[in-house]
Order: structure tokens, then sequence, then C-alpha cells
């Protein structure tokens, strides 16, 4: 992956000349003056780590495994949010673990975290780095210094329970060579992210990811019936059985946690089989309300596509749902609805044909099926176009949340209003792309003129919509994780009580505190 930016250098392209003059005459973006970094122009603090540890490491994992150049700490350092690119941009590097280290196997991952315990050396998980949260910068205070600890060499397909229609694999798989595996076997996962291309599956679990088709084939969460765990003080195996009544689910504490309560090795999840047939189509609502209206009545009633996403006004004029031919500019474009079918023909043309009269009585008007999969085409295509949006002078980055069906218009609201008040008059769009039955998502992409201080710029700007998401009853987040930019907000919404609840856990399973400190939860004091 690109250091600085997302994805493959080769599919970075420059903004189309109508985006480039409605950012200029709508934004005021102007190109910045100050070129961006190169690789080797990224300053990095001197490594701390001291040489015991790293010889400790090293008889671990071997000495091949522990690797402290230039290149390999820049390209561990911090993830893949606007902040984080702003910084790296700007040649900071200072969040850079001092040595990279890979483990091969569950017992060499528990090997390096009871070395990193007993010298009290942070340990950040590492699988593709796509973290958009602040998840993946350590706390320094208090540590004799930080590694990354990366599974990409866990990446095993191990077993495939063809009777169970359940999978073992290993964290470290990143997701299109976890299809590839399982197509061996006619299974897909279905998890299909934005992130797909260049995210592990061990981040899937720890961030609770949710794909694109959702709807149809639920969050990556809903997936994990098992999974096997190193902590420092060892091993926990969970996951006997597809439900258990033996009480609380402990999947459920290390699912979402972010690496600070331990590192996953290993999961076991549930596959489906490749869909026969894959369809497309898109929707043309007169407003959002009216849209969204429709995507309720399907999710409580069904059918339910298996993708299922909707556009407001400003991101369906702008194209930002078909970003491959972003800068058709459609003024009066209405809310564009992309609705996926996946399945065996008969039953994927049948779910097709109630949904259409479902959207079709609620006042939609069938686009045909070039809208989807123009959609379905460019579906990973967004991360590249954040990054041109930056080299060209504007602050663009996405922030999500969720609520429930009769709270969503005023969270919408609350959003869309606390960036404008914050930004002055940005360029604010959202879509809402995972629906249940009581409630669905908001992702929002927000696009403004850089200022001189465009860290500072987004850092007010996210304060304010974090506040105006938890004083408008949604969730902190959906599916990108707390990482540290959600920290205080994830706070306020689970309560001082929820708080300690989570540091017992992290105390009892790391009472060194060395596993990604800072994130998810503050350490105590703080």
């Amino acid at each position: 992956m690109l250091w600085s930016g997302w994805g493959d250098p080769a599919r970075a392209a420059e903004l189309p000349e109508p985006v480039r003059r409605l950012l200029g005459d709508l934004l005021g973006v102007r190109a910045p003056d100050t070129p961006a970094a190169t690789l080797g122009e990224v300053r990095l603090p001197g490594p701390a780590l001291p040489a015991p540890v790293t010889a400790e490491l090293e008889e671990v994992v071997g000495a091949g495994h522990v690797r402290r150049d230039h290149e390999t700490r820049v390209r561990h350092t911090r993830g893949k949010s606007t902040p984080d690119l702003l910084r790296l941009r700007a040649g900071d590097g200072s969040d850079a673990p001092d040595a990279v280290v890979l483990p091969g196997s569950h017992d060499e991952v528990l090997a390096v975290l009871r070395i990193c315990a007993a010298h009290r050396v942070a340990v950040v998980p590492f699988g593709g780095g796509t973290s958009v949260v602040g998840g993946l910068a350590a706390d320094r205070r208090g540590f004799a210094g930080v590694v990354a600890l990366d599974v990409t060499r866990l990446n095993r397909l191990v077993s495939v329970d063809a009777e169970s229609m359940v999978a073992e694999l290993e964290p470290g798989l990143r997701a299109p060579q976890a299809e590839e595996l399982l197509a061996g076997h006619g299974f897909t996962l279905g998890h299909f992210p934005q992130s797909f291309e260049y995210a592990t599956l061990g981040g899937f679990a720890a961030a609770r990811s949710s794909g694109q088709a959702s709807a149809g084939y639920g969050r990556f969460d809903d997936m994990v019936v098992g999974m096997t765990v190193a902590t420092p003080r060892g091993t926990l195996e969970l996951g006997r059985a597809p439900k258990s009544a033996a009480g609380p689910d402990l999947r459920q504490v290390i699912l979402g946690s972010e690496g600070a309560f331990g590192v996953i090795t290993s999961l076991r999840l549930r596959v489906r089989r490749i869909p026969a047939e894959r369809l497309y189509e898109g929707w043309r609502f007169p407003s959002f309300a009216q849209g969204t209206a429709a995507l309720r009545r399907l999710a409580q009633d069904g059918p339910v596509p298996t993708v299922l996403r909707l556009s407001d006004e400003t991101e369906t004029m702008v194209g930002l749902a078909r970003p491959d031919e972003l800068g058709d500019v459609a003024p009066d474009a209405g809310c564009l609805v992309v609705a996926g079918y996946e399945g065996e023909p008969g039953e994927a043309r049948a779910r097709r044909d109630g949904a259409a009269a479902v959207l079709a009585g609620l006042g939609g008007v069938c686009l045909g099926t070039d809208p989807g999969e123009s959609w379905a085409r460019g579906r990973y295509s967004a991360p590249y176009l954040r990054d041109s949006l930056l080299a060209a002078g504007a602050t663009v980055e996405t922030l999500e949340t969720a609520g429930f069906w009769s709270a969503l218009p005023g969270l919408y609201d609350a959003v869309r209003g606390s960036l404008q008040g914050s930004l002055g008059s940005p360029l604010v769009m959202c879509h809402v792309s995972h629906v249940y039955g009581t409630g669905a998502s908001l992702y929002f992409t927000v696009v403004t003129a850089q200022s001189a201080d465009p860290l500072g710029q987004w850092e007010a700007a996210k304060k304010a919509a974090n506040e105006a998401i938890v004083a408008a009853g949604g969730t902190i987040s959906h599916h990108h994780g707390v990482g540290r930019d959600h920290r205080d907000a994830h706070a306020a919404e689970i309560g001082e009580l929820g708080v300690e609840i989570l540091r017992a856990i992290k105390d009892r399973l790391d009472p060194e505190g060395v596993l990604n400190p800072g994130a998810l939860v503050a350490p105590a004091g703080d």
C-alpha cells in the first residue's frame, strides 16, 4: 500500500476538471503551497527499544522478522485517517514504532507479548494498517519502547468444515486472499467493506467491521463463531458452539477491542456458498426522507436485498455514489438507491422483483442496472478520491454513526449542522449503507478548503460532530471503531461504570498495560 495514502499508487488519479472547478468555485479550494514529503524525508524518532529486548525478540521470531529500517517503520506509522495522512505528508513520523515484529505462530505471539510485558514495551497489533480512528499510534508515556506486532505472517486457511459451513483462518489474511482461498472450496465470507482490498481478517474482528453487503451477509462480528486470542496472561479459546447460554459470551469482549485486550491469532468464521448470480440496479427517490422510509420498509418487512444503500441529495448530485463517474454532476438527481441481490438465480430474481414492487410503491423510479453496476465497479475507489482531494488542497474526511429509525432524521440534521457550524460552508454528503429492522447507519463525507492548520481544522470539526452524535442519541461508531479519536465520546456513550468495566478487563488480561495503550479506554488517571 502507498505509504502516504491509500492502496496501489498506480491507481491514483488527478481529479476530473469539473470537480476541480466545483471545489474552487464552491469551497475556495486551492493547491497547497508546499509539496508533500517524500518517504526519505519523513522524520522518525531515534529507536528507543533496548538492545536486550531486541535480542530476545529476535530469538523468538528470527532476526529477519524484527525490522528497524526507516521504510518499515514509516509504513507502520499510524493508520489511514486524514489526520494520519496529513501528518505523514508533512514529514511527521513521530508516532513510528521503534521496531516491527512479525511472529509466525500463536506461540510466537504469546512469547512476544510476554517479553514486552516483562520489559514494559508497548505493543500495537498491526494488520492492514487501515484504521481511520487513530487506532495505531501508541501512547509512549511510561514505556521503554514501542513495537508494531505485524500479523501478516499468520496467513493460512487452517481448515474448512463444509458440513457446518465454518472455516478457520488466520488473522493476517487480507480479505482478497481469504476470498480466493475460500473460493477453492465453493465458499465466501460475503464481507466487502470499502477497505476490502487491504484490510485483514483480524482487523475486521478487532474493529467490528461491517461490509457493504451487510444487509444480506451480516456484519463481520456476526460471522465469528470462535477465536483464539493471545494475551500477556496466556491463551483464550472462545466459541464451542453456534450459540450458548453458558454465561456472557466472551467473544464479544474481544470483538471490537482493537488489540487492547489481546491479539487474535485464529478466527473460526461462518461462510456462505458463492452466489450463482449477482444483480445490481439503481432507484431514484425525490428526497432523502422518502428514500429512508423505503429502506426502512424493506429492512422491516422484506424482501431484504443483499446490498442496500441510499445517498442523500448532495452525495447523489456530486456523484460520489458512482465514484468511477465522478464529475458528471446532476443537480436534479434526487436521491440514489443502490440495491443488489446475490444468490441462486431464481431466489435472487424473486427477491429483486419483490423489493422492486415495494420501492416503486413508495415513490421510487427504477433507473435500470447501470447505476448499480457503476457503483459495484467503483465500490473500493473512494479512498483514492480522498487522496486526490488532499493533494488538490481540500480537507476531506469521513465519519459514521448509527441510530434507531425514529432518531435517524434528528441525528442526520445534528451531524450536518455540527460540521457546517465548525467548518463554515463545507460540502457535507451522507448515505445510509447498513440497515436493520430497528435502525440504520449514517456515513458522512465532508469536503472543505484546507486552512493554514488543517489538522486543527479537522480536530475542531470532529469534536463538534462527536458531541452532536452523543447528544442526538447515536452511537459514536457503527463500523470504524473507537481508537483514540472516539475514546472520549465512547466514554460518554457507555458511562463511567462502563469505562470501569473495560478498564478492569484490560487490567486482568494485560496487567502491565502494554497492549495498544491509549486505544479504546484511557489509562486510569487520564
